[in-house]
């Protein structure tokens, strides 16, 4: 699997065969005050929106605009590439003025999501460097390329100061490649994870770059130098205007404990973002689509009223999350934000090669037995919540125990019901809004992993009653220490026979 600039897609999106005609983008303000006063959704138990940094502290921050290159097990690389490395210097990832259609926009956008890293875990450590440049370390480390000789997701960028080692940021996560061979940009790159498939990261173990960098491991935005793991792991996912916050534990938390944690979500096709929980991982989302989506995150936790806002969402989970919560502020004192942001040009491009992205050809056929399904979806009136064409009605249900407030925003669409999935995310973490949104059920064949936490590995799992037994033994999320346990929550369609709950998957595979 090569991930780099010779990246091939599973479908080119159709705005890169538009006509190159000349094209004068209106590019969206990112970090925008007006913009961002309403953007957040207020959390639960705070009834507060959390506070975003500053316009000021946002565009005082040096940009970066940095190609990288794949990093290759050593003696698999094409000869010449590491002097090549050498040579070259720091080349930019996009060039705005050089950009004259759309097509071009979107290619950009492209190349920015295949190439761009993490700045924050950006390192020109010499240790580290050697190690990655040593085969015999990478061995004991049990390293693993890809056929071709490539270490996963991490990169070499060269700089001002030398070649850096560094981890994608966009397609470490959203690019899937199938065990068929077909790669779909825009999926989780997870989706085919289960508990009968572990995830098998190619490259050095998944947590490297993250803690020899003393970054808190779980993809924190900020450096946090000098401290336990579990005063990083609660700065990250503490919320202590709780009463009763089930975080606490992290606190005292040793590293095997955390790695089982990891293990548990990596192997159920989730993850733990900042603001998230290790104890209430989510899966990783499909970007395909999300142009017509009202909300983004799994909790709503913020509005897409425009392509501005998938904008300063990327701009958000990259380098500029959220700490501040009301009277809490999370990190400790002294705590060094990222020095660098994305321009707007580039969360541009990106932002429209996001919107561009196409499913790869669906292979189910609407024949009669799907057709059936149909007619089970309709008449069982699945589209009250999953609304054809998009599949869903871009509302808002609510977590389990939670009461919206009289003085909600007038921008949440609420349904007054909740489905009884778990509610920990939605309630016991720093995204929790108290709301989950109605996915889409548009690429529910190729994008596994059901409901928000991805519990059920396959929609045949869903739809099994037997997933609410206490003896229910999870194909996808499972946390540590548990060898089963129930899968609660959206019961619509277990009470069906047999028949005609595999017509209904028929006819969502479809979809």
């Amino acid at each position: 699997m090569r991930i780099g600039p010779l990246l091939l897609c599973s479908t080119i999106a159709p705005a890169l065969l538009l006509p190159q005609t000349p094209y004068h983008p209106a590019i969206p303000k990112v970090w925008d005050e007006a913009q961002l006063a309403e953007w957040a959704t207020p959390v639960a138990g705070l009834k507060l929106r959390p506070t975003h940094i500053s316009e000021k502290e946002y565009y005082s921050t040096p940009e970066h605009n940095l190609r990288s290159y794949p990093v290759y097990m050593p003696g698999r690389e094409p000869e010449g590439y590491w002097e090549m490395l050498q040579s070259i210097g720091p080349k930019p990832l996009i060039q705005p003025a050089a950009l004259k259609t759309e097509a071009d926009w979107i290619g950009a956008g492209r190349q920015f999501f295949e190439e761009a890293c993490t700045t924050q875990l950006t390192t020109l450590d010499p240790r580290l460097i050697s190690q990655v440049r040593s085969r015999e370390y990478l061995e004991r480390q049990r390293a693993i390329p890809f056929p071709d000789g490539i270490l996963g997701t991490m990169r070499w960028v060269p700089t001002s100061k030398g070649v850096a080692l560094s981890s994608l940021a966009c397609a470490g996560c959203h690019l899937l490649v199938r065990s068929d061979g077909v790669r779909i940009a825009g999926a989780s790159a997870r989706a085919e994870v289960s508990r009968t498939r572990p995830f098998q990261p190619r490259g050095l173990r998944v947590d490297y770059l993250e803690s020899a960098n003393h970054v808190l491991r779980g993809s924190s935005p900020f450096f946090v130098p000098g401290e336990t793991l579990g005063e990083r792991l609660y700065q990250g996912y503490g919320v202590p205007w709780l009463k009763d916050d089930v975080n606490q534990r992290l606190r005292n938390i040793s590293e095997s404990e955390y790695d089982a944690l990891v293990v548990a979500e990596r192997n159920g096709g989730a993850i733990t973002r900042w603001n998230g929980s290790p104890l209430y991982p989510a899966k990783i989302p499909d970007l395909i689509g999300v142009k017509d989506r009202k909300y983004l995150d799994a909790t709503a936790t913020h509005l897409h009223r425009g392509i501005g806002d998938l904008m300063r969402y990327a701009a958000q989970v990259t380098f500029a999350e959220m700490a501040d919560f009301g009277p809490h502020r999370m990190l400790a004192s002294g705590t060094t934000r990222v020095r660098e942001r994305f321009s707007d040009e580039a969360l541009y491009a990106l932002a429209l090669y996001i919107y561009s992205l196409q499913p790869p050809p669906n292979p189910n056929p609407l024949d009669a037995k799907a057709q059936a399904g149909k007619r089970v979806f309709e008449r069982e009136r699945c589209a009250t919540c999953h609304t054809p064409p998009l599949y869903t009605n871009n509302k808002l249900t609510l977590a389990q125990g939670f009461t919206p407030p009289k003085d909600n925003p007038a921008s949440l669409d609420v349904l007054p019901v909740s489905v009884g999935t778990d509610p920990g995310l939605a309630l016991a973490t720093r995204k929790g809004t108290g709301y989950y949104k109605v996915p889409s059920l548009k690429g529910v064949w190729y994008r596994g992993h059901y409901l928000h936490d991805g519990p059920a590995a396959s929609l045949e799992e869903l739809f099994n009653p037997d997933r609410l037994k206490e003896t229910h033994v999870p194909g996808g999320y499972l946390p540590p220490g548990l060898q089963a346990r129930p899968i609660k929550g959206h019961e619509f369609g277990l009470n069906l026979e047999l028949a005609e709950r595999e017509q209904l998957i028929a006819f969502l595979r479809t979809l």
